[in-house]
């Protein structure tokens, strides 16, 4: 493939920086062309611009290669950068993914032929920071785990039909059901889709833990059989049975994927703890077949579902999402502020002007919100502090604060390796306790009143 050539000036800086890293490109691409900027003594034309072709990213490796690039700038732009990135690494350069956000505010570079000299000259003296990407093999799992996420979304939407259809037959099946995607649920709607019509019939495929009683059940099936709404109760739930193979098809492909993710990093042997009383958890409906919790326990190295609130789900998210190392990460700070959980003071003539958090979408961010949230009716020490922030703080700001908490001790566990123990927590709350008796012990006196101890009834 032959470039475009094209004579756009590079950046002159009134007192330019010395080069930390001479042989650097920048590129800015988007969904049918790039413009790459290579130094200005590598070649007469220093900006060229090529197709997003495979034939396109091969000729660019060459032509990269040819200058003696070793180092390539990529702004992150939707999910064009992917297939480049990919290439560019196979190839062998070292590749900084710019988030677009750190360089768009800079006056007069708003096109891609002045953006990527732009994006050249400041990764040439070092003044980009790439954004962090896990390894492949964390990668190839987390594009399974999203597409997995958007199909349970989709089955969700289809199970929701259902109810709708249900009522305008006057069927008050899902009224004495607490779950319609339940064993007597799933056996009751396979038998209407099948043509059967006797109520008396359909009752007796009740459970026996259900607690309607099978006359219930069969009065809660006496209703108005359309035609019409009988072919949209059988539509949504063919789709969503289709829906539930393909999510079962995506959890084998992710068992496979573990091996992978085994070959990439250094599997640990969990360290061994004292036996302690487990909690036993409700498992979710949308949690992969298999044994997911000795799995991950055995990839991590620690055991995260110990964490009060931290499911299997919020594990998976977290290993899919950044994997089982985070050395990228320096400290619990820096993987928190990566999370956007951490406030983000705006300060101007020694004044904080704003304390917000950063809005993000991240996924790991969303799972350990989530996961705080279900610390309300939780009664470890952290359910105790969670609802102390929440009287205080209000729900948004503590359910942030929790979530900030849990990513300090996912950050130490997976660092260090070291089991998690909650009596440190146990500990600090018996502190705060007593911190609370003093002050109300001093307040008492201050209006001439003395505590007494009482034993607890």
């Amino acid at each position: 493939m032959k470039a475009k050539k094209c004579s756009a000036a590079q950046p002159k800086p009134s007192q330019p920086l010395a080069p930390l890293q001479p042989d650097a490109a920048g590129i800015d691409l988007s969904a049918t062309d790039l413009w790459v900027a290579v130094p200005p003594d590598r070649t007469p034309e220093p900006v060229c611009c090529f197709g997003t072709f495979t034939a396109d990213f091969h000729a660019l490796v060459t032509h990269l290669k040819a200058c003696g690039i070793r180092s390539v700038a990529l702004e992150s732009t939707g999910l064009y950068w992917i297939p480049l990135y990919q290439v560019l690494v196979d190839a062998g350069f070292e590749v900084c993914l710019v988030n677009a956000r750190h360089v768009k505010n800079v006056p007069g570079r708003k096109s891609d032929v002045r953006d990527c000299p732009w994006l050249q000259y400041l990764h040439s003296v070092g003044l980009l920071r790439g954004s962090y990407r896990p390894a492949q093999a964390v990668c190839a799992a987390r594009s399974l785990w999203r597409y997995r996420q958007e199909l349970v979304s989709q089955s969700a939407q289809h199970i929701q039909h259902i109810p709708g259809a249900l009522d305008q037959m006057n069927l008050k099946l899902h009224f004495v059901l607490d779950d319609l995607t339940g064993l007597t649920g799933q056996a009751i709607l396979a038998a209407i889709v099948a043509g059967e019509r006797d109520a008396q019939a359909l009752a007796k495929l009740r459970h026996h833990r259900v607690k309607a009683s099978e006359a219930v059940v069969a009065k809660a099936l006496e209703g108005d059989w359309r035609p019409e709404h009988l072919w949209v109760l059988q539509l949504a739930w063919e789709n969503w049975q289709h829906l539930q193979a393909q999510i079962g098809r995506c959890d084998e492909q992710l068992w496979g994927y573990t091996r992978q993710l085994e070959a990439a990093t250094v599997v640990r042997q969990p360290p061994a703890a004292a036996p302690a009383k487990r909690v036993r958890k409700k498992t979710s409906k949308n949690q992969p077949a298999g044994q997911w919790a000795q799995e991950l326990q055995r990839l991590f190295g620690v055991d995260l579902t110990a964490i009060p609130g931290i499911s299997v789900l919020t594990a998976l998210i977290v290993l899919t999402e950044v994997g089982p190392d985070l050395s990228a990460f320096k400290s619990a700070a820096a993987f928190a502020s990566w999370l956007c959980l951490c406030p983000d003071n705006d300060t101007s003539a020694g004044k904080v002007l704003r304390r917000q958090t950063r809005r993000s979408q991240q996924r790991v961010r969303q799972a350990l919100r989530m996961a705080a949230s279900a610390l309300y009716a939780d009664k470890s020490a952290l359910g105790d502090k969670f609802r102390r922030l929440r009287a205080r703080l209000g729900a948004p700001k503590a359910t942030t604060a929790m979530a900030h908490q849990y990513a300090r001790i996912i950050w130490h566990l997976l660092t260090y390796h070291q089991p998690f123990e909650l009596s440190v927590f146990a500990a600090q709350e018996a502190a705060h306790q007593r911190r609370q008796l003093k002050r109300v012990a001093a307040r008492a006196r201050h209006l001439g009143y003395q505590l007494t101890p009482m034993a607890a009834t």
